[in-house]
């Protein structure tokens, strides 16, 4: 066998069993694959894509075809019924590539469709020459899906999002959600949706299709319960929220991930919510629907409050799931929806319907398997949720994704959950390019289909970063997936700070208290004290609370700059400009945050003025104006991927930052 060590190509998600022999297999200069129709390709996309991917990467044209009369040197097969027991489980397959010629056979369509997934990533880094080897390999996971936030900022283009269809198809994932709240849109809500770039009933038929291609299921996901604030602030629907009287208040980036909830003590709420449901869901082939209910803060605090004391919040929360996923239990779809609230009111698991599925989301790179268990001693189906971390950053915080994707894989296969969902979210605007996502996204690949597959610790996180960026990157090296965590590591001061320093200005040069109630610097200060905190007092102690933190920005810009003299020779190489692009402008996004963090903290007199290069005094104008020009680089890189949608918000936020920095100068 050829030693581990030494291997240069790599295979996500890593096989369960695979041996690999003495030599190699030439592909010939004039080769055909033969895909049995068996299969149920009909338009032979699997074919297709080797065929593709041979071009692309040898330059050779191939044939492929169908039958017995048109013999290929690569054969795709339907399991025969007598096969092994392994070979029985949905999505399994084995590979075999030998000088005879190279054949897949699935247990069914997925098993085949994975299979030349791992032919395709083996092409793709040997080109024509390939390894003798046999693979035989299956799922741990039936689900394998992706959540992606389609909603609080970024609205992606469909051309994009089969891009991104595809790339879950070659790590070999079999599910998709789209996160909507407002973005959709709906008949008789244009006031709700409007300006926001909303996806259409004719986008999802056609994403729908291609991901039914793909073997990938898209599985609706709309919010019917909390998470309604754009909604609940319009003229026309701002009275089926529990605080209608808050409708005019400025847009917050924080107000809007706390206050959002429906009043489901009205009976116009559940005609709202299924209006939502029965019109989405007509759009889709999945029976599955996910209602979401998640974060429901606000319920029994205003509108509800005194249904929910007559009854209880538990109470309150179980009737109204229980009755939206009745609704769809008598069309004949299968509920599905977040167990935050359930978790929490443990008494709500016992009120759920058979066949109800819980996302259990846990996003704690420390987390412990108490939520899960909790579940599955219920008797509850579950999904497992961890998260690529992505949200409120512009790089990636790798680390913490591994660290939480590992060990949630690991307990819900531990517990019997039906599969693993990872989560991809767009707190604050959505700023986290969704290229950045792309190891996250890899890590759930890997985790989902073989949990068991690394052992634990570091030694295990770098060897799959290194695999990364030969698979996905093209990067012989294997460095750039460590390059870009090390880089996330110099984030000092974040998007999510800056925000929170802008947004705790209510708009009148008051302290916004509900925005400082959710720094917890501020939360004892608003607690303890019977005067108003003030806005100078209020970001005075967010920077005072950071101090020890902002120490760090001049070494940690000092490490950022050298990953990027790193990572610049490597990304030549690969040549993708457009991975190339995104990080270039994330690293420069972040150098500015921490240097206009470091410029704050002296604006309120944490620390002696000077910069991140050790001149005195900052220089805040000039800060500002690279922070307005970067914005306008980072604009055009998100229409690589993205409707207008929220941009402006974004855009606004870094135009009150110069403001402020040109303000401190004064």
């Amino acid at each position: 066998m050829t030693n581990e060590n030494t291997r240069e190509w790599a295979i996500i998600p890593e096989p369960n069993s695979m041996t690999v022999g003495e030599g190699v297999v030439s592909l010939p200069y004039a080769g055909r694959v033969n895909e049995s129709i068996a299969i149920g390709d009909g338009d032979y996309l699997l074919a297709r894509q080797l065929v593709a991917d041979i071009r692309s990467t040898t330059g050779l044209d191939w044939d492929y075809a169908t039958g017995g009369m048109w013999p290929g040197f690569i054969s795709l097969h339907i399991a025969d019924s007598d096969a092994s027991e392994e070979a029985g489980t949905p999505g399994a397959y084995t590979l075999t590539i030998d000088t005879d010629g190279i054949a897949i056979t699935g247990y069914d369509f997925e098993g085949v469709r994975n299979g030349v997934q791992t032919l395709r990533q083996l092409i793709r880094q040997n080109g024509a020459v390939l390894p003798v080897l046999q693979i035989e390999d299956a799922p741990a996971y039936q689900i394998r899906g992706y959540y992606l936030d389609a909603t609080r900022g970024r609205v992606p283009t469909l051309a994009w999002l089969k891009q991104w269809a595809d790339k879950l198809c070659l790590y070999k994932y079999n599910q998709l959600q789209l996160y909507i709240e407002h973005t959709f849109a709906f008949d008789g809500m244009s006031e709700t949706w409007r300006g926001s770039s909303p996806l259409t009933p004719a986008d999802i038929l056609e994403f729908d299709q291609y991901c039914a291609n793909l073997g990938i299921e898209l599985v609706p996901s709309v919010s019917t319960f909390g998470h309604q604030y754009v909604a609940m602030r319009t003229q026309e629907l701002r009275e089926l929220g529990e605080f209608p009287e808050d409708a005019d208040r400025p847009f917050s980036f924080i107000e809007r991930m706390r206050h959002h909830t429906l009043n489901v003590a009205d009976d116009r709420a559940f005609a709202f919510s299924t209006q939502l449901v029965d019109s989405y869901l007509q759009l889709f082939r999945t029976k599955r629907f996910n209602i979401c209910a998640d974060e429901t803060f606000d319920l029994g605090k205003g509108q509800s409050k005194q249904e929910a004391q007559r009854v209880g919040v538990a109470t309150l929360y179980a009737t109204y799931v229980g009755k939206l996923c009745e609704h769809l239990s008598q069309q004949g779809h299968e509920p599905m929806f977040w167990g935050d609230i359930a978790i929490e009111m443990p008494e709500i698991l016992e009120t759920l319907p058979n066949n109800v599925t819980l996302l259990n989301w846990q996003y704690d790179p420390e987390a412990t398997d108490e939520k899960i268990q909790l579940v599955a001693k219920a008797g509850a189906k579950q999904i497992v949720c961890p998260a690529v971390w992505g949200w409120n950053a512009l790089l990636p915080r790798i680390d913490d994704a591994w660290n939480n994707i590992a060990r949630v894989a690991r307990y819900g296969l531990d517990c019997g959950a039906e599969g693993m969902l990872v989560t991809d979210w767009g707190d604050f605007g959505h700023i986290n390019d969704p290229r950045m996502a792309v190891p996250g996204m890899i890590f759930g690949a890997q985790y989902a289909w073989n949990p068991a597959g690394d052992s634990a610790g570091d030694t295990a996180e770098n060897d799959l970063l290194a695999r990364i960026s030969r698979v996905e990157y093209d990067d012989c090296s294997a460095r750039f997936v460590a390059l870009l965590r090390n880089a996330s590591a110099q984030a000092v001061f974040t998007w999510r700070e800056l925000v929170e320093y802008l947004e705790l200005d209510d708009g009148a040069g008051n302290c916004n208290t509900d925005v400082a109630q959710t720094i917890p610097c501020l939360t004892e200060r608003l607690a303890n004290q019977e005067n108003a905190l003030t806005l100078r007092e209020a970001r005075d102690r967010m920077m005072r609370n950071m101090a020890t933190i902002i120490e760090r920005v001049p070494q940690a810009n000092r490490k950022l700059r050298q990953c990027m003299v790193e990572i610049a020779p490597i990304m030549a190489h690969i040549g993708k400009p457009g991975i190339t692009a995104a990080v270039r402008i994330a690293m420069e996004g972040q150098l500015l945050l921490n240097r206009a963090g470091f410029a704050l903290a002296e604006a309120h007199g944490v620390r002696e003025a000077h910069d991140v290069d050790d001149r005195q005094p900052s220089d805040y104008r000039a800060l500002a104006r690279e922070l307005e020009c970067w914005c306008e680089a980072y604009a055009k890189e998100w229409t690589v991927t993205s409707q207008p949608s929220e941009l402006h918000r974004i855009q606004e936020a870094v135009w009150k930052a110069a403001d402020e920095l040109r303000h401190i100068s004064k």
